[in-house]
């Protein structure tokens, strides 16, 4: 998501030219698409550590995908970090609060959906009444989400970089409901989005600290050792507290950053060779890199950008565009 994260540290440095005058200004959402019973909004926030929280209520069923940054949720009495490649969730009507207290900015896609559509879909889609909601507050990153966050995170990257100038809401409502019905699914299995356990502040700033470095160098031959001593902890001190804050160990989230920014670098560049990919993205053997990204996105590099370059063919030809203005 390193495309992404570009745009979020250009804001940053606008508003360190602007002074503190830009304190507490809420985040500037941009519409992305919309379609019947949802939109998508691209969503930065400049806050720091130096401002108060941002609070406010959910319109809607909300589902954001980090795209980067770090920052603090709270909703009701459920508290999580939010950090790439994680969903934020919030039901309708519902207050919440996002602070940035180690970290400035973040940048997020955020889904928005009509309660009664979204029912609608989850109850064709064979759900039971009970798990037709959000029943957490985060799902951190997961294999079973990774491929419709990464599609997600294309498709913004490309409209961002007007690759895709024709890309409407044909480009998203796929996406959209997939996303919906699959973190329904994963929230109502109960194994992967329960309240996290959240560690004394000190631990935390570590685990945001230690976030911070593998997203910003996720090509660094990173490991347990070597995080733990940037942080001045002991490696099961940093193990503990790094899957209790981010629902993932250390190495799966440094495997799933990696994995992200090798998808989007296949998806935004044809020319790229997959081995120079590879390499880029942290892997030093192709062959170990094909396996993973196989085991993550269900199939090689080389289909993955084939498959992405035939979406936004598809999203952005004539017959579709029109289609999708039409349903719009």
């Amino acid at each position: 998501m390193q495309g992404l994260a570009v745009s979020l540290q250009r804001a940053l440095a606008q508003r360190e030219r602007e002074g503190r005058a830009a304190s507490g200004r809420a985040p500037a959402a941009r519409p992305l698409a919309a379609g019947a019973g949802w939109s998508v909004d691209d969503v930065v926030c400049t806050l720091g550590p130096g401002d108060r929280p941002y609070e406010e209520c959910h319109t809607s069923a909300c589902l954001a995908v980090v795209a980067a940054g770090v920052f603090g949720y709270r909703s009701g009495n459920a508290r999580a970090l939010m950090t790439p490649g994680a969903l934020m969730l919030g039901e309708t009507g519902a207050c919440f609060e996002c602070g940035h207290r180690h970290a400035a900015g973040d940048r997020c896609l955020s889904f928005h959906y009509d309660p009664a559509w979204l029912d609608e879909q989850a109850a064709a889609a064979g759900l039971a009444a009970g798990a037709r909601r959000w029943r957490a507050a985060r799902v951190p990153a997961l294999r079973a989400l990774a491929p419709l966050v990464a599609h997600a995170c294309a498709d913004a990257l490309a409209q961002e970089r007007g690759h895709a100038p024709g890309m409407s809401a044909a480009a998203w409502d796929e996406i959209a409901l997939e996303l919906a019905l699959t973190t329904l699914r994963v929230v109502a299995s109960g194994k992967d989005a329960g309240t996290p356990a959240m560690p004394g502040a000190a631990a935390a700033a570590r685990v945001v600290a230690t976030l911070r470095l593998i997203d910003e160098t996720p090509d660094d031959a990173h490991t347990l050792a070597s995080l733990a001593s940037a942080a001045g902890v002991s490696e099961f001190y940093l193990l503990r507290t790094f899957s209790a804050v981010a629902g993932v160990t250390p190495h799966q989230y440094l495997l799933r950053a990696r994995l992200r920014a090798a998808a989007l670098r296949l998806a935004a560049d044809d020319e790229a060779k997959i081995v120079d990919v590879a390499l880029a993205s942290g892997f030093n053997d192709l062959s170990n890199f094909n396996a993973a990204f196989r085991t993550e996105f269900g199939g090689s590099p080389r289909a993955w950008r084939a498959a992405e370059r035939e979406r936004h063919l598809t999203q952005t030809s004539w017959p579709n565009a029109a289609q999708a203005a039409a349903r719009a």
